[in-house]
C-alpha cells in the first residue's frame, strides 16, 4: 500500500513535455524581463546623471556676433555690417499675446509641452518632407533657434545640429520655457537690421510691443522665416500672404477663431516708410552680393550680418565712384528718369563697376537686372555675328536702304520696320549699316541667316531673357537686362571667350577659413577672328556719321559698341579689351523718353569708361590668327585698285575676303594706301592701320 501511494505521488510531479517548455520559457522570460528592468534602471541612472551634468554646466558663452566686412578688389573695406544694429531688450509682460501665441502658432506649436526638440514636430516635418521628395518643412524648436543663434554658427551639418539639440536641452534644464520665450523674442532677426521685436513693432508700425493687433502681429511673426521674402518693405505681396498662413495656424492650434482670423485679415494695416538710408558707395551692389551669398550660395541672411564673414569681391571702387559720379552728373537735370550701368572685366569676368539707379537712398530697386527693357539696335551686333559665322555676310556685303515689307511664316505674315525719321540710306553695306544703325539691313540679316539661329547665338552669349524668332527681333523688341548685354559684349572684346560673370571672389569665416572660392566658368562660344571682325565694325559706331560720334571726342582710347534706341529706352553697350558696360536710361513706368534724353546714354558711357581706365593706357584690340585687312573700295565692296580712290582698310575672317578689284586695271603699288584710308582722325585710327600694314 505504501509502495503504491509513493508510486502514484513520483507519478503525478512528473511534468508533461508541453509543460516543461512552458517552464524553461517561464524562466528566460523571467530572466529577460530581470535584464530588462535592470537595464532600464541603469538607463534612467545614466539618463538622471547626464542631465545632472547637463543641468549643472554653464551654457557656452553667447557668440559675441563679430562684424561681417565687405571688400573690394584692392582689399579696401566697402562695408562693415551689424554696425547699425536696431534692438531693444523688453521683458515677456511687454509683449503683446497676441504676438506671443501668432510666434508659437507658426515657429514652434508644442514649446511648452517638450523638452528643448520635439519629437512629434519631428515626425510631422519628416511625413511632410517625405511626401514632396524635398525639405520643405523643418523640425527645430524655438528652443533649438534660439541655441544655434547664440551659441553656433548656421553650418548645415549634423554636427551642429547635435550641438544644438544638446545646447537646448541644457538650456531647457536650466531656464524657465517663459525665459527662453523672453530670449527668443529679444534676438530674433527681423531683417533691416532689425532684431527683437520691440525693435520690429517700432521699425514697422512707431508702436511698442505690447500694443501690436492681432494683425500686426501676425505680420510680424511671419518675417523671422525670411526677412528679404516676408517684409512688407520687399515684397508686400509675400508679407500678405505670410500674414495670411499665420493666421491661419492660429485657428489651427486654438489660439483664435477663424472669425477673430478672418477680420484680422481684412484690417489694413499702416506700415511706416523705412527711413532714409544714409548715402553709402555701391549700395546696388552690395545689395547684389547679399543675395548671391543668401541665395545661391545657401548661407543665411543672419550668418551675413552677425558671424564675421570676410566677403572679398571684385568691385573696383575708383571705377564705381566714377560710375556714381557720372550718372548723378549726367542725370542732374532731369527729374525721375532712372539709370542703369554694369561694367564688367571681359578677360574673367569680374563685376567692376554697378549702378542700379539714379539714388540708391531713394529707391533700392536694382535696375541692372531688369529684364523688361528692350535693348533696341544695341541687339543688333548678335545678328551680325552670326551673319559672319555662316560666313553669308562680310564687311561689304550690301543691300539697299529703303522702304521694305518683309514677309515670313511661309508668306502668310508681313512685317515693314522703317529707320529713324525714316531716313533711308540707298545701298549700303554692313558697316554703314553697323554705323548708321539702319533698321532695313538688319531685318534682312535676321530673315536671311534664320531667326532661330540668332536665338542660339544669343543664348550661347549668357542670354537667358525670352526671345522669340520674328522679324522684329532684329530691332532689339524682346527684353534683356543691362546685366545680360554688358556679359554678351564682354565675349566681342575676349575674342569668343565668355566668363562667366563674378562678384564674390572668395569668403572667409571669422576664423580665416575659407568656405567658398569663385571658380568662373570660361568658355569658348565663337572663334576669335568673328569677334575680331565685328569689333572692328563697332568701332565706326563712334567715327564720323556714327550714331555714337557725338561722344568721340571724350574717347582717348580704341573702343567699340553699339546704340540702341526705343520710344521706352536708350541704350550704349560698348567695350574696350578690358572693359565691357551697359548703359541703360529710361523711366521705370510706360513713358516715354524725349529726343534730348534719348541722347543720355552715350554720354555717361563714354565719360565713365575714361573716368574708370585713366590709368590704364589705350589698348588696341589684340588681331588674332585667321584674320586679314585688305583696302577695298566702298562704292563695290570689291578691292581698291588705281582706278579706285576712296579705299578704305577692312578686316576679314580669312577666306571670306573679297578677290576681285573694282575694275579692270591690275593693281599697282599703290593698292593700300594709307594716305587715302577714311577715318575719324583719331591717333589710334592712324596707329591701327600703321599695326595692320
Amino acid at each position: 500500500m505504501s509502495e503504491a501511494n509513493n508510486h502514484n505521488t513520483a507519478s503525478s510531479r512528473r511534468h508533461t513535455p508541453d509543460e516543461q517548455d512552458g517552464l524553461r520559457w517561464f524562466r528566460r522570460l523571467k530572466k529577460i524581463s530581470s535584464f530588462a528592468f535592470s537595464s532600464l534602471m541603469l538607463c534612467a541612472a545614466a539618463l538622471f546623471l547626464v542631465l545632472l551634468f547637463m543641468r549643472s554646466q554653464a551654457l557656452p558663452v553667447s557668440k559675441m556676433g563679430p562684424s561681417t566686412e565687405i571688400y573690394d578688389s584692392k582689399g579696401e573695406v566697402i562695408e562693415i555690417l551689424n554696425g547699425g544694429k536696431n534692438s531693444q531688450s523688453i521683458p515677456l509682460n511687454d509683449v503683446s499675446p497676441s504676438l506671443i501665441q501668432a510666434t508659437l502658432a507658426i515657429e514652434d506649436r508644442n514649446f511648452y509641452h517638450h523638452y528643448g526638440f520635439d519629437i512629434r514636430g519631428i515626425a510631422r516635418a519628416a511625413l511632410v518632407n517625405l511626401q514632396h521628395m524635398s525639405k520643405v518643412q523643418g523640425a527645430g524648436t524655438i528652443t533649438q533657434q534660439l541655441a544655434r543663434n547664440l551659441y553656433l554658427t548656421h553650418e548645415r551639418t549634423w554636427t551642429r545640429k547635435i550641438k544644438e539639440t544638446y545646447y537646448a536641452v541644457q538650456m531647457e534644464l536650466q531656464m524657465s520655457k517663459d525665459e527662453i520665450l523672453e530670449e527668443y523674442l529679444n534676438q530674433i532677426y527681423y531683417g533691416h537690421s532689425t532684431y527683437g521685436i520691440q525693435a520690429a513693432a517700432r521699425l514697422f508700425f512707431g508702436k511698442e510691443a505690447k500694443d501690436l493687433t492681432l494683425a500686426e502681429s501676425a505680420m510680424l511673426a511671419g518675417i523671422p522665416k525670411g526677412p528679404r521674402y516676408y517684409s512688407p518693405y520687399y515684397d508686400a505681396k509675400n508679407a500678405k500672404e505670410r500674414q495670411l498662413t499665420v493666421l491661419q495656424t492660429m485657428v489651427a492650434s486654438g489660439a483664435i477663431t477663424q472669425q477673430a482670423a478672418d477680420k484680422a485679415a481684412r484690417e489694413k494695416l499702416t506700415i511706416l516708410p523705412l527711413e532714409k538710408k544714409k548715402p553709402a558707395i555701391a549700395g546696388y551692389f552690395r545689395d547684389y552680393v547679399r543675395s548671391v551669398v543668401t541665395d545661391q550660395l545657401g548661407i543665411g541672411e543672419e550668418q551675413f550680418e552677425e558671424t564675421g564673414l570676410k566677403i572679398y569681391t571684385t568691385l573696383d571702387m575708383g571705377a564705381q565712384k566714377a560710375a556714381e559720379e557720372v550718372v548723378s552728373s549726367q542725370l542732374s537735370q532731369f527729374n525721375d528718369i532712372q539709370v542703369a550701368l554694369v561694367a564688367i572685366d571681359p578677360r574673367n569676368g569680374y563685376i567692376k563697376a554697378m549702378v542700379g539707379g539714379r539714388d540708391y537712398s531713394e529707391n533700392q530697386y536694382n535696375r541692372v537686372f531688369a529684364g523688361s527693357r528692350q535693348p533696341g539696335s544695341s541687339f543688333k551686333p548678335i545678328v551680325y555675328v552670326t551673319a559672319l559665322q555662316q560666313k553669308k555676310y562680310t564687311a561689304v556685303t550690301r543691300f539697299k536702304s529703303e522702304p521694305t515689307t518683309f514677309t515670313y511664316d511661309n508668306g502668310r505674315q508681313s512685317y515693314t520696320p522703317s529707320n529713324f525719321n525714316n531716313t533711308y540710306f540707298n545701298m549700303i553695306d554692313l558697316r554703314q549699316a553697323i554705323s548708321k544703325s539702319d533698321n532695313i539691313f538688319a531685318v534682312h540679316t535676321l530673315l536671311d541667316v534664320g531667326p532661330e539661329n540668332v536665338i542660339a547665338t544669343a543664348q550661347k552669349m549668357g542670354i537667358t531673357s525670352p526671345l522669340k524668332p520674328l522679324p522684329s527681333l532684329a530691332l532689339g523688341t524682346f527684353p534683356v537686362s543691362p546685366y545680360e548685354m554688358s556679359s554678351a559684349f564682354a565675349i566681342f572684346a575676349n575674342q569668343g571667350v565668355r566668363v562667366e560673370p563674378t562678384a564674390i571672389v572668395r569668403i572667409e569665416d571669422r576664423r580665416g577659413r575659407t568656405i567658398y572660392e569663385a571658380k568662373p566658368k570660361a568658355e569658348k562660344v565663337m572663334e576669335a577672328p568673328y569677334t575680331y571682325v565685328m569689333t572692328q565694325l563697332m568701332e565706326s559706331v563712334f567715327e564720323q556719321g556714327g550714331t555714337g560720334s557725338r561722344v568721340s571726342s571724350v574717347l582717348k582710347r580704341p573702343v567699340a559698341g553699339k546704340t540702341g534706341t526705343t520710344n521706352t529706352d536708350a541704350w550704349l553697350v560698348g567695350y574696350t579689351p578690358e572693359l565691357s558696360t551697359a548703359v541703360w536710361v529710361g523711366y521705370d513706368k510706360d513713358r516715354n523718353i524725349s529726343a534730348v534724353e534719348s541722347h543720355l546714354a552715350a554720354p555717361i558711357f563714354a565719360e565713365f569708361t575714361e573716368r574708370a581706365l585713366e590709368s590704364v593706357p589705350p589698348k588696341l584690340f589684340p588681331v588674332p590668327d585667321g584674320v586679314v585687312s585688305v583696302y577695298i573700295d566702298p562704292a563695290t565692296g570689291k578691292l581698291a585698285g588705281d582706278g579706285c580712290p576712296n579705299s578704305r582698310l577692312e578686316a576679314f575672317v580669312q577666306g571670306t575676303e573679297p578677290t576681285e578689284y573694282c575694275t579692270q586695271q591690275p593693281p599697282g603699288s599703290n593698292t593700300a594706301k594709307p594716305g587715302k584710308a577714311k577715318g575719324n582722325g583719331t591717333w589710334w585710327e592712324d596707329l591701327k592701320r600703321w599695326w595692320n600694314e
